[in-house]
Parts: structure tokens; sequence; C-alpha cells
């Protein structure tokens, strides 16, 4: 061999080794950044069970239908997704269809996620294949009787209410706001449990052209709150400062995250990064008020509900809660934010559906963990304790408490509610 062709060929050699090294650098950026996406998306939390192996599946899910069971999307090749192609995968997430064909139910939120660009669809694929460790673990069919278990009419459903187009920036709207609607519409999927659904179980809007677009909505016993402008039930009165701090530690001045949302602070807007938080902040503050009851804003007021807290023995509603709920949420009511919940001017207080309160104040709320440190301070579960008549009794004393003027609960609500969330 020639001198210049040896030259040549050691070269080669010795820059194999850094060419790979770059690949593998490479392909383990992509995999962190759809490990990334996979937090802001909050995979974990519908395709995993306590104390189960992560994206296994198994979470039960309650539809009007019945219960469906949320899928193992580890890289498993028999039960999981591991034989899905690229395609596969983009057309599950997109379109809501299996590698086998069938239609998934819309609780997947394949419409939100029709929206994610093919950059971040690339990563995400990367990481379900490469970052997740596999599990064997078979899915659970749907607890949905005939005829309604059969899936095919979701094809009638897709094709009416199914938008496949990605996210595309809106004209006139700066960097943050595209990238926080593209995170609140896409990944995020706020829409799916914080916009109302109509009789087919499709949401009444998919972005801020929608007047029902995040105005609140019911879901598994919860009302997920309205994250428009609206000045009582809504962010009306929230800073972009404050949306960020709910998002980043899942309590502020105003309120403190539960049931659901619990888990959406602990697996996924808490690990978002600053700039994200932030644009995602901008954008929900920039939507118009919409939803709500209306009326007059409130405007906190203590007169009347401290002389009702001075002769308790004249309301039920006041010995209820000068016994089980005045020495954390206050003879004022503003609790010690954001450490403990106020209950004046709270907007999921002033809410007129009141089964998130009858929820919680049932059966508690799971810590929140904020960088591996618990809240010191969650809501403890009162089923055990009170009556449905003292629950509701509290809950009427709180609502029309310090000028909330929210609607009075009855015993029968707390009733119903206790009897489809025991456990």
């Amino acid at each position: 061999m020639k001198p210049s062709l040896k030259a040549f060929a050691l070269a080669a050699a010795c820059a194999l080794p850094l060419v790979a090294g770059n690949a593998r650098a490479a392909d383990d950026a992509l995999v962190k950044r759809g490990e990334y996406l996979a937090k802001a998306g909050d995979c974990v939390a519908c395709h995993s069970v306590q104390h189960g192996k992560p994206f296994a599946g198994g979470l039960q899910m309650m539809t009007p239908m019945g219960a469906i069971y949320s899928t193992n999307i580890t890289p498993d090749p028999d039960t999981g997704i591991g034989r899905y192609s690229e395609d596969d995968f983009r057309r599950a997430m997109r379109e809501g269809v299996a590698k086998d064909g069938h239609n998934l139910y819309p609780a997947m939120p394949y419409p939100s996620y029709a929206k994610i660009n093919d950059d971040d669809m690339h990563a995400l694929y990367a990481y379900f294949m490469n970052g997740v460790a596999p599990v064997k673990q078979a899915n659970r069919e749907p607890d949905i009787k005939w005829p309604m278990n059969m899936r095919w009419p979701l094809k009638f459903w897709n094709m009416v209410f199914l938008d496949k187009g990605v996210y595309q920036d809106k004209p006139g709207k700066d960097v943050a706001w595209n990238r926080g609607a593209y995170l609140i519409q896409g990944l995020g999927h706020c829409g799916s449990c914080h916009t109302p659904r109509g009789v087919a179980f499709q949401e009444k809007a998919l972005d801020e052209s929608g007047s029902a677009f995040l105005t609140g909505g019911v879901l598994d016993n919860w009302f997920a709150s309205n994250l428009t402008g609206e000045h009582n039930v809504g962010l009306g009165r929230w800073s972009e400062a404050d949306v960020a701090q709910f998002l980043k530690t899942g309590a502020n001045q105003h309120a403190s995250a539960f049931g659901a949302m619990t888990s959406v602070i602990n697996n996924s807007t808490q690990a978002m990064t600053d700039g994200d938080i932030a644009a995602m902040s901008r954008y929900l503050k920039s939507l118009p008020a919409s939803g709500g009851a209306g009326g007059a804003a409130y405007a906190y007021d203590a007169k009347a509900t401290k002389v009702s807290l001075t002769r308790p023995a004249n309301d039920a509603g006041a010995r209820v809660y000068t016994a089980y709920c005045m020495h954390c949420h206050g003879v004022d009511g503003r609790g010690f934010a954001p450490m403990l919940a106020p209950l004046a001017g709270n907007p999921n207080v002033l809410e007129k559906n009141a089964v998130s309160l009858i929820n919680v104040t049932l059966n508690g709320t799971e810590d929140l963990v904020i960088g591996g440190i618990p809240a010191p301070y969650p809501m403890p579960k009162y089923a055990p304790v009170l009556s449905d008549q003292q629950i509701a009794d509290v809950l009427t004393f709180v609502r029309a408490g310090w000028n909330n003027g929210a609607p009075a609960v009855s015993a029968d609500e707390v009733t119903k509610v206790r009897k489809v969330t025991a456990k």
C-alpha cells in the first residue's frame, strides 16, 4: 500500500470511534429530549398504576359507557409497543389507531397529540423504544358491554371530530405565546380535562377559537377548573407569575392542586423548564374570560362569616368548620397560602359545580411531592369521620362564607359522590 493510502486508512480507522461516539451522543440526546417531552405530556400518569411498573398500563378510567384501562406502552414486543414502527407510533398518537388497526377510545388524548410536530414525535418514539424498560404485562379489556364496546363507530367519530393538522404558529403572536399554545393544546393536552365535552364525548373546542375551550369540565368525579380569564372561577385574578408558581409547585396565593392535578404537578409540570412554564403561563393568561356563572366580581368580606364563627351553635356548618377546618384554613378563610389553601375567593370554592369540593372533602388528596419532598399538610379524608349531612353543611357554609356567594351543597350530592368514589 502506498504511504498516502496507508495514512488515509489510518486516519479513517482513527475517525471511526469518533463518528460512533458522536452518533451515540446524538442518540442519547434524542432519547433525553423524548424523555422530557413524555414528562410534558404526563404519559406516566395514565399509563401506570400505583406501585406498578412505569408505562405498563392498567389504570382504570371511567367513561359514560363504562371502565376502560390504559395500555402497556413499554417496548415489550409481545404486550407493549415493541413491534411498532415509527409510522405505527405516529398513527397511534395522532389518529388513535393501534398497530393492528383497531381504534383507540378518545380517552387517549390523540385529538391533542395530533398537534405534535414531527421532530417531537421522532424524539418521543426514540425515548419509548430506547429509554423505557420493557415490561411484559398484558392489556386488560374494557368493562363495556356490547354493543357499546364496538370500536368501528370510532372511525366516524374521527371523521367528525379529529383535526389531524400539526400545530401552526399563529401570526401576530410572539414566540413565547406560540410555544405556550403548542404545549397547552398539544403535549399538555389540557383541554382533555379542562374543556367540557359534548354528547359524543368530544371536546367542545380544541383551541382558543372556541368559546368553550378550557372553561372547565367534569371528569371522573372531579371538576377540572376554568383556565380562562374569568374573574371568579378562572384565572382572572392570577398573574402570569401566579400561574407559573402553581404549575411548578402545585400551590399559590389563590389555590392548591388536588385530585388529578396533583399527578400533573408531581409527574409533569414541575420537571418542565422555566421557559416552557413561562410560555404556558403567557398563553393561559391571554385567554379571554369565558364560562362561569357571571355576576359581580369577587371581593373579600369577612364580617358575616366572623359573626357566625363566634356563635357556631347557631350554624351546623360553622360547628363542623370550627372543629375540623379552621385550624388549617383560618377564621378569615384565607388559610396560610401557599402551604395551606385559602377558601375565601378560591376559584374551586366559587365554582357552581361542587363535585371537586365534595370529593376532596370525602377522600382527601395525594401528596404533592416537589423536588422529592412531600408537602407537609395534605388534605385529609373525612369520609370515615363526617356524615353526608355534615359535609353538606360545612361546604355550604364555606361556599357562602367570606362573600364567596356559591350555591349550597345537599346531602344527596355528597351521598352520590361517596358511593361512586368509595374504595
